[in-house]
């Protein structure tokens, strides 16, 4: 009976694919079956992605230059990680944000577009191999009460949600409280982002115990600056938690 009932299901989803082909989650475009790419992204899409899958920061996973010289991954650092030492140990980024990567990601955050989660987290939970350890807590980054409202999920509970069950970690959605509504950080400088995001998150009382002493990876959508995510590892180190780690769908990029 095991055997009649997965023939049904495959030769309906057979139908179902002759009926509605998939497409391309960046263009909608129709996608030929053996693109090479996991059949999400047409190839023009493809080819205005920029994976990062080189040389990257070890701590904040932007792109590095090869410089042909034979380095630990773990040693690799940019100019600013070396300057302000983020308050986290270890951290990495699927792709650059820019074309393709950054129309996916405004689509999922602003565009309504929910769906595209499990597409994205696959990429970041690739990119994220490196830092999954036994016993790890997969957070994201916590919206306020306000714009969860308004946009009615969290782009990175979704990505974070993906994750946590693909790796085979607990997820805790809630672990972070965003307690005030800070300001959007788009046009502002690195010193007032840092500013914005100064003592706005919490670890839940509620759940205090859970990261105490456990190693914690937090998700987010995008990071360009790090203000975020040094908020959110700042109060997980007041709160007791063990070794932090970041991982992100998209590194805002400097240009060269």
């Amino acid at each position: 009976m095991g055997v009649e009932h997965r023939g049904l299901r495959a030769a309906l989803k057979g139908a179902l694919s002759l009926l509605y082909p998939p497409q391309c989650i960046g263009c909608g475009e129709p996608v030929a079956a053996g693109t090479g790419n996991g059949g999400d992204l047409c190839p023009e899409c493809w080819r205005d992605m920029q994976f990062i899958i080189g040389c990257a920061c070890s701590r904040c996973g932007v792109p590095l230059p090869d410089d042909g010289i034979e380095t630990p991954d773990e040693a690799l650092l940019c100019d600013d990680c070396l300057r302000t030492d983020p308050p986290w140990r270890q951290g990495r980024a699927a792709f650059v944000y820019s074309g393709t990567g950054r129309k996916l990601v405004l689509a999922l955050k602003h565009g309504d577009r929910p769906d595209l989660a499990p597409h994205l987290a696959g990429w970041l939970t690739q990119a994220a191999r490196p830092l999954i350890r036994q016993d790890m807590i997969v957070a994201p980054v916590p919206l306020h009460m306000r714009r969860l409202l308004k946009r009615r999920y969290n782009q990175a509970g979704l990505l974070s949600r993906h994750l946590a069950v693909s790796a085979g970690l607990e997820h805790a959605p809630n672990l972070l409280i965003r307690k005030r509504n800070t300001n959007p950080q788009d046009r502002r400088s690195v010193t007032e982002r840092f500013a914005n995001q100064q003592d706005a998150m919490i670890v839940n009382p509620r759940l205090g115990d859970l990261s105490r002493g456990r190693a914690v990876l937090l998700i987010d959508d995008v990071m360009t600056s790090g203000a975020t995510l040094s908020a959110c590892a700042e109060a997980l180190q007041e709160a007791g938690s063990g070794p932090i780690s970041v991982a992100v769908l998209a590194r805002a990029a400097k240009d060269d």
